[in-house]
């Protein structure tokens, strides 16, 4: 299962070699809001220079997967980044169609209403649904 998410290019690390075969690089994204949350990603192997084009500050658009692993009765878990791009870039590339969608006809929405301006609290209902 893969998940993306966008934000702010907070701190990119150096590539460490970890062995002789194996090398990781480590980065933090900073995401927006109303209350920021500051994320650490891991590149592994060949990945580690898709950092290499990106600076701090930058917006970014990570792709990655859930890794987690088990030692000595400790539960670790890694976000493992496999994919890294400029925000502009994810958001200017149309998205790949669903398969299947031409079986369902579409469906239209009605638009959000607000309450009137004359309404009391009591006729205030911020409920979704």
């Amino acid at each position: 299962m893969s998940f993306e998410i966008e934000g702010k290019a907070h701190k990119i690390f150096d590539t460490e070699n970890k062995t002789d075969t194996f090398q990781a690089r480590e980065f933090v994204i900073e995401t927006e809001g109303q209350y920021p949350q500051y994320i650490k990603f891991q590149l592994t192997q060949d990945r580690c220079g898709l950092m290499d084009n990106h600076k701090e500050g930058d917006m970014i658009k990570v792709y990655f997967d859930l890794r987690g692993r088990e030692w000595n009765e400790k539960y670790f878990t890694n976000l493992n980044a496999w994919r890294v791009e400029a925000a502009a870039a994810a958001a200017a590339a149309p998205p790949p169609a669903a398969a299947g969608t031409g079986d369902f006809p579409s469906q239209e929405y009605p638009a959000a209403t607000t309450p009137k301006a004359d309404a009391g609290a009591s006729d205030f209902d911020d409920l979704p649904f």
